[in-house]
């Protein structure tokens, strides 16, 4: 795996690379191009008023430009002097993965990039709303620890079965929705599917309440005052639209609290209110709050059960340090606990030698509590203060594990739970359980593959038209790098208005590079304003675009990299 030379990417645990794919920059193609600067030059206008204040600077701290899509190797080198990272993957993760890469200090940037008719605004992650939505604001000390600990705390989070479907679900429609020639019936059964899951997802799980706290912050935060706040989600800093639609009057701002948690959210439609924070630190607050209440910090016969209604892998720790890593199947309070197979014993997060999947596949069951040692030659009774009995003879102990051969353990009803012909009994040690949260203790050992998607992105193929146009985009961008050329641009106007009648990106890349005063300027205006006319769904793009022209209201230099 190429680490960029970034130490935060090198240090990406094995189930955690899994996810990582090429960035394949020669993929990009100059439509790509033009949609990124495009948005970058609206977000430079824009967003320089009404932004948090570090996030112009902070494109620049990222390894971010206007005039083209960023490298990863540029975004590594800039953002490695932060002590963050970025890695591409496929599309959305698993929230889970996604958590812990935050953890991990490193960012999780979509390798796509949004196509020119989502140009405003895609439910599809993508470079754009992954690079210049997230990375600007890691600058900021205060954001990139709340960042960061977000991660640890969410990396803990327990989920449920609903949690998975309704993420394979939201994947698949945004997937369906940057297909160019979805199918409308398709794309209005994937939104039924996602209505359904959000409507019945039952209680929330920790991860489903932790993901609110996300989008209200992370995603769709201001902050500052309720009159006047400014942006610093990225879901609203790489939507051209959205960013300027938050700050009406019709979107309610409230303060952010840990009422937060109670407003849930729908990503295919405009936020209908948001949450406005005084200080960074107060994020920290209001999630710290929340962490205080969930199962890794409370354990006990509360963190049990939710275990056991998650049905997902998670980790069960006894007050000794034993971790127990596999899918609860029931629990006596206060008194045993019982794991189907496979199953495995860590401590400090290491997996415990000989107690892997393999040694415990058919599962593993332990008492939880005080006992009395009562010994009778070479066997041994435990008795503990729940009822449960454990005889036998020890054969290997260590603080936080005893073996035995030839085990007997019974309940206070004389139930067996383990017998002599099972094998060897793996005892745990431990007054009670101290925590339980998702996943494995030892990650790299017993999730070997962790959870896939079910889907993979649209990747397209293009026709020979598109192929066409792609080579016009390429000629006007060659203009404005090589800054010769420009008597080219009426040939290539020409062709745009013969064969891409639907175009408009194009046509404000060559207005820009124009003398507004000259004749092919105000023909190319003129265009562009008659189709803005006739055409509602394209009338603030392109009004948008000729605004930032006329004011000549950005300076791409001062994105280049030192």
């Amino acid at each position: 795996m190429n680490d960029f030379g970034n130490k935060q990417v090198a240090a990406l645990p094995k189930h955690l690379r899994q996810y990582i794919v090429e960035q394949h920059y020669g993929h990009y193609t100059p439509v790509d191009q033009a949609v990124w600067r495009y948005v970058m030059q609206q977000n430079y206008a824009y967003l320089k008023d009404v932004a948090y204040y570090p996030y112009i600077p902070g494109l620049k701290a990222a390894g971010l430009m206007i005039e083209r899509i960023p490298r990863l190797q540029e975004m590594n080198d800039a953002l490695g002097k932060i002590g963050w990272g970025a890695v591409t993957v496929d599309g959305f993760i698993p929230p889970a993965a996604f958590m812990e890469y935050q953890a991990y200090r490193v960012l999780v940037i979509a390798a796509d990039i949004r196509q020119l008719k989502h140009i405003e605004y895609t439910p599809a992650p993508d470079i754009i709303h992954e690079s210049a939505g997230h990375a600007p604001i890691i600058a900021d000390p205060d954001y990139h620890q709340y960042l960061s600990y977000f991660g640890t705390i969410g990396a803990k989070a327990m989920y449920s079965a609903q949690d998975h479907e309704l993420y394979e679900a939201i994947r698949a429609l945004s997937i369906l929705k940057e297909m160019p020639d979805a199918d409308p019936e398709e794309i209005k059964k994937a939104e039924e599917q996602v209505a359904f899951y959000q409507q019945n997802m039952g209680e929330p799980s920790e991860m489903a309440l932790l993901s609110r706290l996300h989008w209200w912050t992370v995603e769709y935060g201001l902050i500052g005052t309720l009159e006047n706040p400014k942006i610093y989600g990225a879901g609203l800093l790489s939507s051209i639209g959205e960013s300027a639609t938050c700050m009406q009057p019709g979107v309610k701002k409230l303060w952010y609290t840990a009422n937060a948690v109670n407003y849930a959210y729908d990503i295919t439609q405009p936020q209908q209110q948001l949450f406005v924070t005084p200080t960074f630190q107060n994020l920290i607050g209001v999630l710290e709050d929340f962490a205080n209440k969930m199962s890794f910090r409370i354990g006990g016969s509360y963190g049990l059960q939710r275990a056991l209604e998650s049905g997902n892998t998670c980790t069960v720790v006894y007050s000794s340090g034993l971790q127990v890593s596999g899918t609860l199947s029931s629990f006596m309070p206060d008194a045993y606990i019982q794991f189907t197979g496979p199953v495995a014993l860590a401590v400090d997060d290491k997996q415990l030698a000989g107690h892997d999947k393999d040694h415990h596949k058919d599962g593993y069951g332990s008492p939880i509590g005080k006992y009395e040692i009562f010994q009778a030659g070479d066997q041994t009774e435990l008795k503990f203060e729940s009822g449960i009995t454990v005889r036998g003879k020890i054969k290997k102990q260590l603080p936080q594990l005893i073996t035995f051969t030839n085990c007997t353990v019974t309940n206070a009803d004389g139930k067996t739970l383990f017998a002599p012909d099972w094998g060897d009994y793996d005892m745990a040690v431990g007054d009670n359980i101290i925590s339980v949260y998702s996943g494995a203790a030892d990650k790299d050992t017993f999730e070997e593959i962790g959870y896939r998607p079910k889907t993979t992105t649209y990747h397209p193929t293009y026709s020979n038209d598109q192929i066409n146009l792609h080579r016009l985009y390429q000629q006007v961008r060659n203009c404005r790098e090589e800054k010769t050329g420009h008597e080219r641009l009426a040939r290539v106007f020409e062709q745009l208005y013969q064969n891409f009648p639907d175009d408009w990106l194009c046509a404000l890349d060559i207005l820009e590079l124009l003398d507004q005063q000259e004749p092919l300027a105000i023909t190319v205006a003129t265009y562009l304003k008659t189709k803005a006319a006739s055409y509602p769904k394209l009338m603030k793009l392109i009004i948008d675009g000729l605004t930032v022209i006329n004011r000549n209201s950005f300076n791409p230099d001062a994105f280049r990299l030192s």
